[in-house]
């Protein structure tokens, strides 16, 4: 988890960065951000970089499918960590790496910022850390002053919402001889990214813990609302018990032993061998590799856990929330109304 409670922004360097395709050029400041003429505007710069941050708990690395030493990303980050080069010379190498790579018609120009943060929280530990973001949507506001016997309005056009960051990556100092601990956020609404990640810093999820119980979870509930019932017959409320049944192994053990999970989980062999081949099938399919066994992560449980809550819609004018066990509920059919419904067990209503 990122924390940048006890941060500080040292230097920011703020460059345009335009679009290569549509002759648009980059514009390079000499001079970083005078941060002390103002004292709100550190803040307020503090919170713009870093609030799409603090719920991110996905972890990437700068990767390069030959050697991650060849990320240019990387490269000219470790040289600004290792003292080689300076903050403003380290936002100029990204600004015109950014602008050779942004040949995509719609590819939006905008400002490019580089900062320098000292003293982040990354997963209980301090560093320092690089981000790397771009500004590329602004609106106008309306300004309300008071005047004689009233009221009047002026604007401000292109002015930039604290509240929503277009593209950011922060780079936090450890783990180097990985690729770096990367965090990313993308504004929603932006449709165009796959530059920023892909091209621009080639970044992969970080295959530890956190990140091996989130996708063994993707690949479970997958499996048995996609997969399962292309072979056995089972309805919505069987899938949701098979999805209750995965997170409450993942609540009560330590440990993921695959074996171990197959086994109480789906209880069948044939069920068995199709969700290993699926879980290979994911395996293959997004480059990654989820171990036979690792730690169990429970903060990723518990962000996947919401997701696994199984709604049985009935027509349009009922549903069932089933948050525990199958057993609670008898299906049937009734032959005289032609209907099929479901039977309902309980101890208390409240």
């Amino acid at each position: 988890m990122f924390f940048h409670q006890d941060a500080n922004i040292k230097a920011v360097f703020v460059h345009r960065v335009g679009n290569k395709s549509q002759d648009e050029f980059y514009v390079l400041s000499d001079l970083p951000i005078d941060l002390k003429s103002d004292e709100v505007l550190p803040d307020l710069l503090m919170k713009y970089y870093t609030k799409p941050f603090q719920k991110i708990n996905e972890v990437y690395r700068l990767h390069h499918q030959n050697d991650f030493s060849l990320n240019e990303v990387y490269n000219y980050v470790t040289q600004f960590f290792e003292g080689i080069t300076d903050l403003g010379q380290l936002s100029e190498q990204l600004a015109k790496y950014l602008y050779d790579i942004s040949e995509h018609p719609k590819i939006k120009s905008g400002e490019f910022h580089v900062v320098h943060f000292e003293n982040v929280q990354m997963e209980g530990e301090v560093h320092d850390a690089i981000g790397i973001f771009k500004t590329e949507n602004k609106n106008p506001v309306l300004k309300i002053h008071p005047k004689q016997q009233g009221f009047e309005f002026s604007h401000i056009e292109e002015t930039i919402n604290i509240d929503i960051l277009d593209k950011g990556v922060i780079i936090v100092n450890t783990e180097a001889e990985e690729g770096y601990k990367v965090l990313i956020t993308e504004s929603k609404s932006v449709n165009e990214a796959v530059y920023w990640k892909d091209d621009f810093l080639k970044v992969m999820a970080r295959n530890d813990n956190y990140q091996r119980t989130a996708n063994i979870l993707k690949v479970a509930k997958s499996f048995v609302m996609d997969k399962m019932d292309e072979t056995f017959h089972i309805d919505l409320s069987d899938k949701s018990a098979l999805l209750n049944k995965t997170v409450d192994y993942f609540k009560k053990k330590e440990t993921f032993d695959q074996e171990e999970f197959g086994e109480e989980v789906f209880s069948n062999e044939q069920a068995i061998g199709m969700f290993l081949d699926y879980k290979k099938d994911f395996e293959n399919e997004f480059e990654t590799s989820i171990e036979d066994s690792f730690d169990i992560s429970s903060s990723a449980v518990k962000k996947m856990q919401s997701s696994f809550k199984k709604v049985i819609k009935l027509d349009k004018n009922a549903q069932i929330i089933l948050l525990g066990t199958r057993d609670i509920l008898e299906r049937g059919f009734d032959d005289e109304k032609g209907m099929s419904f479901y039977k309902v067990y309980f101890e208390n209503e409240g």
